[in-house]
């Protein structure tokens, strides 16, 4: 069952025989325990992808011809999932999603490296985060990305039938998003009803350690369990279909599917 902020903070105080409170705000001590709270979910949230966080996502597409391929990420994008783009040409009316295969730094670089920067349909380009040239295809819809700084994805081509920038809204992209807070009496944390009894049962050992100075062995227990059973638990709809694991920040050769391994 999901609970409000202030019906935790007057869980955990009822449990510390604390004060009552009507807001989290009435006390110094019931202030402290909803800080606790907010504290343990959000350690909650960072130590594994919820399925209820995996949202379609845009990015920020540049305006700047002079950066015709880069793509910049919203800060609460955690982890990518997939990305496609509409790689039809300007004279056709067929959408075409291809996925975007991720390269390496090192791998995207050494690829497009391979391209003669004589020719005309190849534009050479100084990435503002590292300061390095790299030379796109100005002719060809995009087949690879890579991020230099994990803030702005950079894709090896556009095609300028179509625009002198790639177009932010031929993208399709999933990701995982990194939950907001709000701390206010009445809200309630983002997260899954089965998940709530763990959260009061972590926040309240926590808080019997932090401001009693003692073990609440009974709720170290119950967190302990309810970690278990969430580590286990089959969602409504997210197990219906298992994605590989994959993502900006723990992109590996050998476990990404958007890295094209015969390069």
């Amino acid at each position: 069952m999901k609970m409000t902020l202030i019906e935790m903070v007057q869980d955990i105080l009822s449990e510390m025989d604390g004060d009552e409170v009507n807001s989290f705000t009435d006390t110094a001590e019931a202030e402290q325990v909803s800080q606790i709270i907010k504290t343990t979910y959000m350690e909650m949230m960072s130590n594994r992808n919820w399925p209820h966080l995996k949202k379609l996502v845009k990015f920020n597409s540049s305006t700047n011809t002079a950066l015709p391929t880069h793509q910049t990420l919203n800060q609460d994008i955690k982890e990518i999932c997939f990305i496609r783009y509409d790689v039809r040409s300007g004279d056709e009316t067929r959408r075409k999603y291809n996925e975007m295969k991720y390269k390496s730094p090192e791998d995207f670089l050494s690829f497009t490296n391979t391209r003669n920067s004589d020719k005309a349909e190849v534009m050479v380009v100084t990435d503002p985060a590292e300061g390095v040239e790299i030379m796109l295809l100005n002719n060809v819809a995009p087949q690879y990305f890579t991020s230099f700084d994990e803030e702005v994805l950079v894709f090896d081509a556009y095609d300028n039938t179509t625009g002198q920038t790639l177009i932010t809204n031929r993208f399709q992209a999933q990701a995982y998003v990194s939950p907001s807070w709000v701390m206010e009496d009445d809200a309630i944390p983002d997260l899954p009803s089965e998940a709530f009894a763990a959260l009061l049962e972590e926040a309240k050992s926590v808080c019997f350690h932090a401001l009693k100075q003692m073990n609440n062995d009974k709720a170290e227990q119950k967190a302990r369990r309810q970690q278990r059973w969430l580590a286990q638990k089959s969602w409504a709809v997210a197990d219906l279909e298992v994605y590989p694991n994959y993502g900006r920040k723990r992109a590996g050769r050998n476990n990404n599917p958007y890295i094209d391994k015969n390069n």
